[in-house]
């Protein structure tokens, strides 16, 4: 009895010891698998904080959630819409939030302040800023706008285009008569301005759907292309938590990425996002987006020192910022690598 009890115990021993192996083999899988979380599986929460409301101008990013990019690298993303009432420079420097999308100039501006953001992507590299009137007022460049009516929106990356043009044209700002305007479009569709200013991705898709024709003035015909959409962080997130930044930034470019080869799929999950948005509006957006993200010689969301120079000696020239911040605290391009 006590030999058949010694080799049951020795079979026994042996199963435990194969069970514990393998428990421990698979284990170390599920570790790779989840894209470095941990052993608990669990997501690492980050919000990111939109410029504006959800539209097609985003796309990639939601992309880069509905095809998993993110949790793939471990990380559990909500995207929030922006605005006037909740500025994403504000969101993020309060460390509240970890990632903003703002005008390039708005880092500049922020850092000027002493507020530590930096520029960690550039989405739109080609800004999709424009000035434009409708075709039957026969204006088609800024010389034109001279002695007329024309909409301007006050304080932002719109106005620090148009006020560049302008020195460009060699247009003095009295010369034109200046209305300050929102979003709604009636001035401009019933007359009472003659040029608004606007996204060639939204409200000149806007105004052309209702059967509109119309002439862009383009400020690249100016010599200007400002940075528009810029993914941003604090310096203290990235000394923090440096791989989770790499990880969002490469996540959120795999995103881009899809979206300029799937513009309709795309655009098609924004519609998750915003309620109210019109799916072919928003295909528009996606499609007209391409030539304004496309990363010609540069890699997808790929910064030059040079635009940046270029931006920040603008902003000081006309008078929205006083003195030059030293340009490697206003972006970097490592986390794309």
């Amino acid at each position: 009895m006590w030999k058949m009890s010694r080799k049951a115990m020795l079979v026994l021993l042996s199963s435990l010891m194969l069970l514990i192996t393998a428990c421990g083999s698979g284990s170390d899988e599920t570790i790779k698998a989840d894209g470095g979380q941990g052993e608990s599986g669990e997501l690492k929460k980050v919000v990111l904080r939109l410029k504006w409301i959800h539209q097609a101008q985003f796309a990639g990013f939601y992309t880069a959630v509905e095809k998993g990019y993110y949790k793939d690298a471990g990380l559990d993303v909500e995207i929030r819409p922006g605005g006037s009432d909740f500025p994403s420079v504000q969101m993020v420097a309060s460390g509240s939030e970890e990632f903003g999308v703002t005008g390039a100039d708005q880092i500049i501006i922020a850092r000027e302040k002493g507020v530590p953001v930096k520029a960690v992507s550039t989405i739109y590299r080609k800004t999709p800023f424009v000035m434009f009137a409708l075709k039957e007022s026969g204006i088609s460049k800024m010389e034109d706008l001279v002695g007329q009516k024309v909409g301007i929106k006050l304080g932002g990356n719109e106005e620090l285009t148009f006020r560049a043009m302008e020195k460009s044209a060699g247009i003095k700002t009295p010369d034109i008569e200046e209305m300050p305007i929102k979003y709604d479009l009636s001035p401009l569709l019933t007359g009472q301005v003659k040029a608004w200013p606007g996204y060639v991705i939204n409200e000149v898709l806007a105004v052309q759907e209702q059967g509109k024709e119309v002439n862009i003035i383009d400020p690249n015909d100016y010599g200007i292309n400002f940075y528009a959409d810029t993914l941003f962080t604090t310096e203290s997130i990235i000394n923090k938590d440096p791989e989770m930044v790499k990880s969002f930034v490469q996540a959120s470019m795999k995103g881009w990425d899809y979206a300029l080869e799937n513009p309709e799929e795309a655009a098609e999950f924004g519609l998750k996002y915003g309620d109210k948005l019109d799916l072919d509006h928003e295909v528009a957006m996606m499609k007209a987006s391409i030539p304004l993200l496309e990363p010609e010689q540069l890699p997808l969301g790929s910064t030059e020192e040079e635009a940046w120079d270029t931006l920040q000696k603008s902003l000081i020239e006309l008078g929205f910022v006083k003195k030059e911040q030293d340009l490697k605290s206003l972006f970097t391009n490592e986390y794309l690598e």
